[in-house]
């Protein structure tokens, strides 16, 4: 399929820079599986919530990814850290500015942290060797790394100290535990304590899996025909108690819903053709495109994905292609926050 069929405009002010004033004061576009979509707010996704399904949340924590420091010719650098690499010393992938400046052999100054380009692949990542330890890393990443907000979020490099401490606490959900991620799994930023206890009230069993975001979920479609894709792997983890709890739903009747498109790509990574979802951990390179047959999920919670992305491409094997843009349009239309920081949709599988 060609990549143009998940194209639309968006006009640039309807891209959210900043998040709501509250983490769940955000609206929720219900697509059903028939039907007309509804124009909710983010706290009634609850009651689209059955007592006895299971919501799958994914419980990955984002590190400080983005770090901004200088070359050994001056010049200014950036790097966006997309996951680690194997290796005695500390490598990571990660998306390079300025691309062109990135040789190997490159030295990068981030103040307390120090690195060299040790290679770059076709697709524009650079691999980046450290000089750290593997035991004082994070915390040098913690002192001088900001977190990775998507290249949509305008920030200055001397942006104030208010706005960079507003990002640390909402660019992250308050169920994060465990760190590793590159960016955040954006459909958890509006889940409150209060919503989370509303849910639970129903009868809804909620249960975490963990997949560390990177360039699997974000880096570019390149390629005109969608199947010529390349996705990087992720890393991911289901274990046995949440594929005991989602399997143990499924046969009772309920429905799998699943927070974000990561806990979605993991739980059809896990699930096989009966359906049984299976616990496991590794890494995944799942691409889900139109004409995929659903095994997991029942329905999804998403934010609004940029064009061309393979995130509109995952919504669009959910909900149709053409159902998932014309309600795209209608909440542009209707003056919808877009993207990361903001407002919500609720995608039942057609």
């Amino acid at each position: 399929m060609d990549l143009s069929h998940f194209d639309f405009d968006l006009p640039p002010e309807r891209i959210a820079q900043h998040p709501a004033a509250r983490r769940e004061a955000s609206r929720l576009l219900v697509i059903p599986a028939q039907g007309d979509v509804e124009h909710r707010l983010f706290p009634h996704v609850v009651d689209l919530l059955r007592p006895g399904d299971v919501l799958v949340r994914n419980d990955t924590r984002v590190l400080p990814a983005r770090l901004i420091g200088r070359r050994d010719t001056g010049g200014r650098a950036e790097l966006l850290l997309l996951g680690p690499v194997a290796g005695e010393r500390v490598r990571w992938l990660a998306m390079a500015k300025p691309g062109r400046a990135m040789i190997p052999g490159r030295r990068l100054n981030f103040g307390s942290l120090t690195a060299s380009v040790e290679g770059k692949d076709d697709d524009g990542t650079v691999t980046v060797v450290f000089d750290a330890e593997p035991g004082e890393f994070e915390k040098l990443l913690a002192e001088v790394g900001r977190m990775p907000l998507p290249p949509y979020i305008r920030r200055a490099d001397d942006e104030s100290e208010q706005v960079l401490a507003a990002d640390r606490e909402r660019y992250q959900t308050i169920y994060a535990v465990r760190a590793g991620a590159a960016a955040a799994p954006t459909a958890g930023l509006h889940f409150t304590d209060a919503i989370f206890a509303a849910v639970r009230e129903r009868g809804i069993d909620i249960v975490d899996l963990t997949l560390h975001v990177g360039a699997g979920t974000f880096l570019p479609i390149r390629t005109d025909n969608i199947d010529e894709h390349r996705m990087h792997t992720e890393w991911y983890d289901l274990s046995e108690q949440a594929a005991a709890r989602i399997n143990r739903a499924k046969q009772a009747g309920g429905r799998i819903i699943a927070v974000g498109t990561t806990s979605s790509r993991v739980l059809e990574s896990q699930t096989g053709d009966d359906g049984v979802v299976m616990p496991g951990r590794g890494e995944t390179d799942l691409f889900i495109k139109p004409g995929y047959r659903w095994r997991a999920v029942d329905a999804l919670i998403t934010n609004f994905h940029l064009p061309k992305s393979t995130l509109i491409v995952l919504v669009c094997a959910l909900a149709g292609v053409d159902r998932l843009l014309a309600a795209y349009r209608e909440a542009i239309a209707r003056g919808y926050r877009f993207f990361s920081y903001g407002d919500a949709c609720w995608i039942e599988r057609a």
